[in-house]
């Protein structure tokens, strides 16, 4: 925990961590349970009784702390990978209308997602268009006081058990990017259907939803028609940190589970951190974990000096998705037969990471995003 005393926090930072990671202790183990929906469910209504959930929402007038929802997102993954999930797809989900909501709109949602009384979902991926935003299909068209919904949307997190989505959809203002909108859709509105519940690596609820006809009020759109792309960004932007952060807690993790089974594992004759090779590997291992921490809290710092951190966001999400996927993969060695044991915690991590490297801009989109702005800005 030596890195809480790193400038980039303030005291504020320090105790909110050493509260949550006391909590995390009592409260969460790593394993999951077999019905993902309820354990998911369950774990947001913790979370919001135990006050973690407001630091996800913004109240009126406040900005959103990048670096506590980091720190939050670092601790829940280390101790439990869904945990972790419950919190972000709160924050992700709610994060546009706590940046660009209206008042009626805040004090619709914001508070029921605080208490973890309702779920959030952020619907922005589609079959077709997923890294390419601007190749969006899901149409909203003008009718009357309303507009109406019609295409599908795809790997949403949450869908299926969410109370509530943030959908993004073409209203044609403007070709491309310029032409989106975002709306807050209901769930169980007239056309709205789970058309499919997706299974993957890691157990989380997701999946494919589909719009017919749907109808939604105007008073339900996120800022102003056609800027349904900012809305999306803006939120990324914050929450992209965050999933850095949560790569980080799984890398830490790895790391302790590593040290543990070298201390523990006896190897010819003495134990299996007595081998040059094995204190090789963890310090490349501390090297990762450490560079990772340092992009991950200085992309959260510069964001809540008020800078815009999309190239160090970038940085942050690339290396430390890919970092801990090396990190993991050799606690899994380290642990040799046992680490590839279903029920084993480097097991779960090892699956718990993929998505990571891929979700909220996979690892060549941060390439992508980082490469250009050099070029623009030198």
């Amino acid at each position: 925990m030596n890195h809480l005393d790193w400038p980039f926090f303030e005291d504020k930072h320090r105790a909110l961590a050493a509260e949550l990671d006391a909590w995390c202790a009592v409260h969460l183990q790593h394993a999951h349970g077999d019905d993902v929906d309820a354990e998911c469910k369950s774990l947001v209504k913790a979370l919001g009784a135990a006050g973690w959930l407001n630091h996800a929402v913004a109240g009126e007038g406040e900005a959103i702390d990048t670096r506590a929802i980091c720190l939050l997102r670092e601790t829940l993954a280390r101790y439990n990978g869904l945990a972790d999930f419950a919190f972000a797809m709160q924050g992700l989900g709610s994060g546009a209308i706590s940046l660009m909501g209206t008042p009626a709109q805040r004090e619709r949602y914001l508070p029921r997602v605080a208490r973890g009384e309702a779920l959030a979902a952020f619907a922005l991926s589609e079959p077709e268009a997923g890294s390419d935003v601007a190749a969006m299909q899901c149409s909203a068209a003008e009718d009357g006081d309303g507009y109406l919904l019609n295409g599908e949307k795809t790997w949403i997190s949450n869908g299926g058990i969410a109370d509530f989505y943030v959908l993004f959809a073409r209203t044609g203002e403007a070709p491309g990017s310029r032409g989106i909108s975002a709306f807050i859709v209901d769930a169980g509105l007239p056309g709205f259907e789970i058309a499919e519940r997706i299974e993957v690596i890691a157990p989380h609820p997701l999946a494919r939803l589909k719009f017919t006809n749907c109808r939604v009020a105007k008073s339900q759109m996120i800022g102003a028609p056609g800027e349904g792309f900012k809305v999306a960004m803006r939120t990324l932007d914050v929450f992209r940190t965050s999933v850095a952060a949560a790569a980080l807690g799984f890398a830490r993790r790895a790391l302790q589970e590593g040290l543990r089974q070298a201390h523990e594992r006896p190897m010819f004759g003495a134990t299996l951190a007595d081998l040059p090779l094995t204190q090789a590997k963890l310090a490349d291992m501390a090297c990762t974990v450490d560079s990772a921490a340092l992009l991950v809290y200085r992309a959260a710092w510069q964001r809540d000096q008020g800078h815009n951190i999309t190239r160090e966001a970038a940085m942050a999400k690339l290396m430390a998705t890919e970092g801990a996927q090396q990190v993991i993969d050799a606690a899994v060695q380290l642990h040799g037969g046992r680490g590839v044991r279903r029920g084993e915690i480097v097991e779960s991590l090892y699956r718990e990471i993929r998505a990571l490297r891929i979700y909220e801009g996979a690892s060549e989109v941060q390439q992508l995003i980082i490469g250009r702005d050099l070029l623009k800005n030198g």
